[in-house]
């Protein structure tokens, strides 16, 4: 499908890129892997053409259709979600039109044995066809199936866009790339501003999405469930390893380790040449001999080893003060923001050395609560107390509201310490990545990642009993969390941590709240635990959403916004018609039982938790009616064709 051959792309004549080789094919699910700063977002402008100025070539086997997910959105002010995420079929929309051009002629026109009418039933034809492919007369049913899986709610669908915030409205801009159905998807970082049931909904999406992916993910289990291949890209190659992330990782360690014993041996090579080369370059008889050495030596190419390993690091936090048993006690905390309630009628109560993982969809409240217990919040409902010598550390979300824009990352640091801990600065930040000249950088210039490093390696330097950490993996790439989860684990005080990211979560946590609908529940347990409840609880809530849509689809107000526009099709008179009338009849009669058990099912699922059969059954219904359904539609464009 995509063949890139000798690819180059320097600045300067600093490569960032250097004789790259790869072919994308249209069933691959590729992970691009490699650290901050490697090129991987480089990489995917240059498949789309919005970076052209590169050495070598990116070749396309015909007409492949690309989609990227934007980060600068340009919404049409006062449009509705569910008219925005419709802009995605801008091309089918296209087609049906002049599909309605051309039944409006054959309608219209009685020269039936001319050129013109034969190529008017041949386009009309070749119309159907196309939108039969792109299933065209469901798109209704697929912006659903989108929208409810992004985390939107069928109350949501009409609201104006505006209303929403950015995190929001990029899900509406990558619900439009996932309808598009191009045959190359490239996602930068999808799950940014995804909660945890989103992403897990996108994994099994894109598992199943019948086109290529290049995909740049820092949540490992994502980029292991989704990708069958992985790209490497380190010192200006581009590694391909036919595997997906986990294995990756083992053949990568392989092959490193392999690439150090080679330098080795090169680097002993070297010096014997080096060696040589003084030893001879006077002997009046031996130069020719240094001469050829130094020509061997200025054409070796010397091999380059990525030696970064965070097992390497041994990062801990200062030991601090016990603290009494109780650290936190709530007793009916509320928030509310302007006349939006956030959260109400909240208890909870935390002991020493509990790991708590708070989660929810965004905008639930988890950040707020966070805020209320570090005392950034002060104006609440309710109350609750702090233990005795409880000593808390806050990891904020947004960083840039809590370092001090004017100074260096060293000065930063250095403020943050200790006595006992200031000698230890420069090498904590060296741990962190932060080396040579980065100690002298100020924080206002800082990339995200690099002040969310900054701001654990300040939480190291004093000695604190209680971690808050809220969303401390935003930004990371998977080397820095690694850093981050390894010091996590080994902290001995009470951990209170948001994160969307299952496999950092887990085995960090051991009960979790759930903030949902403006309350909190309390789950005994890791987060596999939590993610098997609602996986059946999630079963429940999108059966109820398609019920309020059905619901809203019947109002007369609503039925403008939602109802599918009547297809206008020329009325063409087949000899097969009382055939596919009873075709029609066979199936409408087949889709009725199938709802019918299908509602039978769902009202079991209220009063009780399906079994694993239950599912699989339930699954197979709706999957044959699905089906069902399209044959109908099918049916009904060739009966009134």
């Amino acid at each position: 499908m995509i063949s890139v051959q000798s690819l180059g792309l320097h600045h300067s004549g600093n490569y960032l890129f250097q004789n790259v080789n790869f072919t994308i094919k249209k069933d691959d699910k590729i992970g691009l892997v490699g650290k901050n700063g490697a090129g991987k977002s480089t990489l995917l402008k240059m498949l789309t053409g919005e970076i052209n100025f590169y050495e070598g070539s990116i070749i396309q086997e015909g007409v492949v259709t690309i989609g990227f997910l934007k980060q600068d959105l340009d919404f049409v002010k006062g449009r509705t979600v569910w008219n925005e995420t419709l802009q995605a079929f801008e091309a089918i929309n296209a087609m049906k039109n002049e599909l309605d051009d051309v039944n409006e002629q054959m309608v219209t026109r009685t020269d039936y044995e001319s050129d013109y009418y034969e190529n008017l039933i041949h386009r009309m034809t070749e119309l159907n066809d196309l939108l039969m492919h792109y299933d065209a007369y469901n798109l209704e049913g697929d912006v659903e199936k989108v929208l409810l899986g992004l985390g939107f709610k069928a109350d949501d669908f009409h609201k104006i866009t505006d209303e929403f915030s950015g995190g929001w409205r990029m899900r509406i801009e990558l619900a439009k790339l996932l309808l598009q159905k191009n045959d190359l998807m490239l996602l930068d970082e999808p799950t940014n501003h995804l909660d945890m049931e989103s992403i897990i909904w996108l994994e099994a999406f894109l598992k199943d999405y019948p086109g290529a992916i290049v995909l740049v993910s820092h949540d490992k289990q994502f980029m292991t469930s989704v990708c069958n291949r992985t790209f490497d890209i380190n010192n200006k190659k581009v590694d391909d390893y036919k595997a997906n992330y986990t294995k990756y990782l083992e053949l990568s360690k392989e092959r490193k380790e392999k690439q150090i014993q080679a330098k080795k041996n090169q680097d002993v090579e070297i010096k014997q040449m080096e060696d040589n080369i003084n030893r001879f370059r006077a002997s009046a008889t031996k130069s020719s001999f240094a001469q050829s050495l130094i020509k061997k030596l200025d054409k070796l190419e010397r091999i380059e080893v990525d030696t970064d390993d965070v097992s390497k690091f041994n990062i801990r936090f200062q030991p601090a003060v016990t603290p009494g048993k109780v650290v936190f006690e709530a007793k009916n905390l509320g928030k509310a923001y302007g006349n939006k309630q956030v959260f109400d009628e909240v208890d909870f109560f935390i002991e020493r050395g509990q790991r708590i993982a708070l989660l929810g969809q965004n905008g639930q409240g988890k950040t707020t609560i966070a805020k209320i217990l570090s005392g950034e919040i002060t104006d609440y409902s309710g109350e609750w107390n702090l233990g005795h010598n409880v000593n808390i550390g806050y990891f904020a979300q947004n960083q840039e509201e809590v370092l001090t824009p004017n100074k260096t990352v060293l000065e930063e640091a250095e403020d943050a310490a200790t006595e006992e801990t200031r000698p230890r600065v420069r090498d904590l930040l060296g741990s962190f990545l932060f080396q040579g000249d980065d100690v002298s950088k100020k924080t206002k210039i800082l990339s995200g990642g690099e002040r969310n490093r900054l701001a654990l390696c300040k939480l190291l330097l004093r000695p604190f009993n209680t971690l808050i950490m809220d969303e401390p993996t935003n930004h990371l790439d998977i080397q820095s969390k690694e850093i981050i989860k390894l010091a996590l684990q080994k902290f001995q005080g009470t951990l209170i941590v948001i994160s969307h990211d299952r496999e950092f979560l887990q085995g960090l946590s051991d009960k979790i709240f759930e903030f949902r609908d403006g309350r909190m529940k309390e789950f005994l347990g890791d987060v596999n635990d939590y993610l098997e409840f609602r996986q059946k609880e999630s079963i429940r809530e999108v059966s109820a959403e398609k019920s309020k849509l059905q619901e809203m689809r019947n109002e007369p107000v609503a039925v403008k916004e939602i109802e599918k526009p009547i297809e206008k099709k020329p009325v063409i008179v087949s000899k097969e018609e009382k055939n596919i009338q009873n075709k029609i009849k066979k199936v409408e009669e087949k889709i009725s039982e199938l709802e019918l058990k299908i509602e039978e099912m769902e009202a079991t699922f209220t009063s009780e938790n399906p079994s694993e059969e239950t599912l699989e059954v339930y699954n197979a219904k709706k999957a044959d009616l699905d089906l069902a359904l399209q044959e109908w539609e099918f049916l009904g464009t060739q009966l009134d064709a």
